[in-house]
């Protein structure tokens, strides 16, 4: 068989796969899954959307474990919220994407709401504006987005700076107290405890997250990331545009 009756047949299988790809999904309408849609809807993602999808799963699975340790640490915080529980408070924040201004934290979204959680004057929930100003910021640097497709797309440095600013928020949790020398938020053990690294973990495994996904940004599009040194006691947020 010469190549251009080889090229024939392979483009009449494919058209056959196709056309019983379309009879499957439209037999699949009733009360059962909708398989076919899904695999339709996967035809319009790219690896690299995927890949960006799994990372935003993780980066959100990372903050709901992060919010339910800081309300385990800090039980006063839950008397301040709308919700009486970390599962209400949780369900309330993580099945946002898009909107992340809450009346309880001045409408206040990303490094703005951090900084809100950590300040003298603030009288609200200080576990769930950090958490809602750290996923807001990370969520703003994937485009608000959950799901990637082929013509999607998220800017590199952006990833890079969401990076930064994890390690500065997680540097300032640790380190802001108050007047009598009181953490706002208890996290790190204070002196005397026994040694509790499992933030220190979840903030790595978060910055890590980020990183990784910045250098596959970067490398695919052929830009080179301008990296950032700072101290850590007068590091500014970057932003997030």
């Amino acid at each position: 068989m010469d190549r251009g009756s080889t090229g024939r047949v392979q483009a009449c299988l494919l058209g056959a796969s196709l056309l019983l790809a379309g009879c499957g999904s439209a037999e699949s309408r009733g009360d059962g899954p909708q398989s076919g849609d899904f695999q339709v809807r996967s035809l319009a993602k790219s690896d690299i959307g995927q890949v960006l999808e799994v990372h935003v799963r993780e980066m959100r699975g990372h903050l709901e474990a992060l919010m339910r340790k800081l309300y385990k640490r800090n039980p006063r915080e839950l008397r301040k919220a709308p919700e009486a529980t970390a599962d209400g408070n949780v369900t309330r924040l993580l099945a946002r994407s898009d909107n992340w201004r809450f009346p309880e934290v001045q409408d206040r979204t990303g490094v703005d709401a951090i900084h809100l959680s950590l300040a003298p004057e603030f009288t609200g929930d200080r576990v769930f504006a950090f958490v809602a100003g750290l996923a807001s910021m990370v969520m703003a640097a994937y485009e608000y987005k959950t799901e990637f497709y082929v013509l999607d797309t998220v800017d590199a440095q952006n990833l890079y700076h969401s990076a930064r600013n994890i390690e500065i928020a997680a540097w300032k949790l640790g380190h802001s107290v108050d007047g009598a020398g009181k953490p706002y938020l208890y996290s790190v053990s204070l002196q005397g405890e026994p040694e509790n690294l499992s933030y220190e973990r979840l903030f790595g495994k978060m910055i890590g997250l980020q990183d990784t996904m910045a250098v596959i940004i970067a490398d695919r599009n052929n830009r080179t990331l301008r990296k950032v040194i700072q101290r850590m006691a007068t590091a500014a947020f970057l932003p997030i545009l």
